[in-house]
């Protein structure tokens, strides 16, 4: 037992940096493979390039419930790894990934960059988007 009690303080600090790197990593702040945006400058880019494409991964309940952004197609985020083929028009396009708070559409930009998509994460999801006044279609 004194054997463990002499390393604890180690393993404690070991399983804080784990943490806080599961953290960054999962908020797409380290090892993303893709661009991440806030939502005013996701805003401009959607309006500047005609071919941007933009894919809201929430559920169908709050697509309907909560609004959506202008042309959204939907795909939860949950059925994204078997419907990528109806993606695949859009392979060379930049594609604008959001859900309701940002973290779903971290996942689905690390799955679309890593089929050979360009995903772009907005920054905080529809919610950020609602916060910054940027138009939702309901």
């Amino acid at each position: 037992m004194k054997r463990f009690e002499k390393y604890s303080g180690f393993f404690t600090g070991l399983l804080l940096v784990a943490a806080a790197l599961y953290f960054l990593y999962s908020k797409g702040i380290i090892f993303a493979n893709f661009e991440s945006v806030v939502p005013s400058t996701a805003y401009e880019m959607i309006e500047s390039d005609p071919q941007a494409v933009v894919l809201d991964v929430r559920t169908q309940q709050e697509y309907r419930q909560d609004g959506h952004l202008q042309k959204a197609l939907l795909i939860p985020v949950q059925e994204l790894g078997t419907r990528l083929g109806e993606l695949e028009p859009y392979k060379k396009r930049k594609i604008f990934v959001y859900c309701r708070s940002g973290h779903r559409s971290v996942k689905a930009a690390r799955m679309l960059a890593d089929s050979g998509f360009v995903p772009i994460n907005i920054e905080g999801g529809i919610n950020a988007w609602k916060r910054k006044g940027l138009p939702v279609v309901r």
